[in-house]
């Protein structure tokens, strides 16, 4: 099953010709997850061939213009194609209101559902579940309420070894034995034991995104060991000072965060338009830590069973 990462945007604030605004498709199975829709995310979407009626779900971190702009245009589009397929939306307070307020004015009755759901994002908490996954709100530090999100794989059955199976076993005992169980005779006797009959489960995958907030070491228990975090690098270290007053970080703190968390992997995004050659950021990430790549547009990131 594909666990991969599509950036579409990486800018903060405003964009210039080479960076967009804040936008990112994570792809579970046959499943698009859109993370933040900033100004032009469609376009974004049509340039790197992504489908939006396969998009399931849409989470938006907070009520700043470069983190939604773009998805009062993206759902008339949707509209406007004909979409009938429900369509789940993951918000702060206030986004339903404004999305209301447009659609009233602009005449738009939406061909499909759309299902809104209202994020308290002080708080740890599951906001989505299915067979595959499930997904968290993290509370950020910003200068409006603002959360992050992430996302888990569930557990995955340990694959049966066929040539150790006995011809006995019933369709619902190889499941339990597929789930981690032994199988037991009506005294409690164990009569297959599950390692002996089973292979390690393949690793159950995951991808934090930590929108835009200050440096927060408050978040490491919901970081620890993910496969790959994004944190935002709004400005360099030399500029900490700037970067606390408006609520951001820096890349040296992303990268601090990831070292004491433990990730695989770290993805810095959420670039100031004062920097042109992103290079710097990187390298004073690396610093610290070393697997490190920029979050910019086009790169996708996969992450494996292996």
């Amino acid at each position: 099953m594909d666990f991969e990462l599509r950036i579409l945007g990486s800018s903060s604030a405003t964009p210039s010709a080479n960076r967009h605004h804040t936008a990112q498709v994570l792809t579970i199975g046959n499943q698009y997850h859109l993370i933040d829709c900033g100004e032009g995310t469609q376009m974004q979407l049509m340039q790197y061939k992504i489908k939006h009626q396969r998009i399931c779900n849409i989470y938006i971190s907070h009520l700043h213009g470069d983190h939604y702009f773009g998805l009062a245009g993206l759902l008339s589009t949707m509209h406007l194609q004909g979409r009938l397929t429900p369509l789940h939306l993951f918000g702060p307070p206030g986004l339903s209101e404004i999305l209301s307020l447009q659609f009233k004015y602009s005449g738009t009755n939406l061909s499909f559902p759309l299902i809104f759901h209202e994020l308290d994002t002080a708080y740890h908490k599951k906001i989505f579940e299915d067979k595959q996954i499930t997904v968290h709100t993290i509370p950020m530090e910003h200068r409006v309420p603002c959360c992050g999100f992430v996302f888990r794989e569930k557990p995955k059955p340990r694959p049966l070894i066929k040539e150790k199976l006995s011809g006995f076993l019933t369709p619902p005992q190889l499941v339990r034995l597929k789930w981690g169980e032994d199988i037991k005779d009506e005294q409690g006797n164990i009569i297959v034991r599950n390692q002996d009959v089973t292979q390690e489960p393949k690793r159950s995958r995951s991808y934090a995104y930590c929108s835009d907030s200050r440096y927060k070491p408050e978040l490491l228990p919901y970081l620890r060991g993910v496969d790959l975090l994004y944190h935002e690098a709004t400005f360099l270290d030399d500029m900490r000072e700037r970067a606390t007053y408006t609520f951001h970080s820096t890349a040296l703190q992303a990268a601090e965060l990831a070292a004491a968390a433990k990730v695989r992997h770290l993805l810095l995004g959420h670039f100031s338009v004062r920097y042109k050659d992103l290079t710097p950021l990187l390298l004073e990430a690396m610093s610290v830590f070393p697997h490190v790549d920029l979050a910019t547009e086009g790169s996708i990131f996969c992450i494996t069973e292996q």
